[in-house]
């Protein structure tokens, strides 16, 4: 059984995410998504939406068949209990595959590092887009 990671912030839940995730779900057999924490994001702007309400919606999508909040302190150790097989990167997250790989191979983690470069170009396929239209608007 191929076990798949996916991992993300996932604020504004949009088609982006979904598609995403829909195709980290196509690599293996069962699909975990860790759901990034509030006080750890520190490259991108605060969520809007919390952290437990983020992964009650992840939950909610069809492709996904385990989701977790991530760990404060070790990023490493939701990966270490899920003993993946490959962990997934967004076509947008921040990530080097090859520093990563490195540094799961520093911890003794066997996963494979693979970057989903598949994205919706919906204009409303990014958190930030909605921010954007929504702060124009006159809500």
């Amino acid at each position: 059984m191929t076990r798949v990671v996916a991992t993300g912030t996932f604020d504004i839940l949009h088609p982006g995410h979904v598609l995403y995730l829909s195709e980290a779900g196509k690599l293996g057999d069962e699909l975990y998504v860790i759901v990034a924490r509030d006080s750890t994001i520190k490259h991108k702007r605060k969520p809007l939406v919390p952290e437990n309400q983020r992964l009650f919606m992840v939950r909610a999508l069809k492709c996904v068949d385990h989701a977790m909040l991530g760990s404060e302190d070790d990023m490493f150790k939701p990966i270490r209990e899920i003993d993946p097989d490959i962990i997934t990167i967004g076509f947008n997250q921040h990530w080097d595959e090859e520093a990563l790989q490195r540094q799961l191979i520093e911890r003794g983690l066997k996963a494979k590092v693979v970057r989903i470069t598949k994205c919706d170009t919906a204009p409303y396929a990014s958190s930030r887009h909605i921010r954007e239209k929504i702060k124009e608007s006159d809500c």
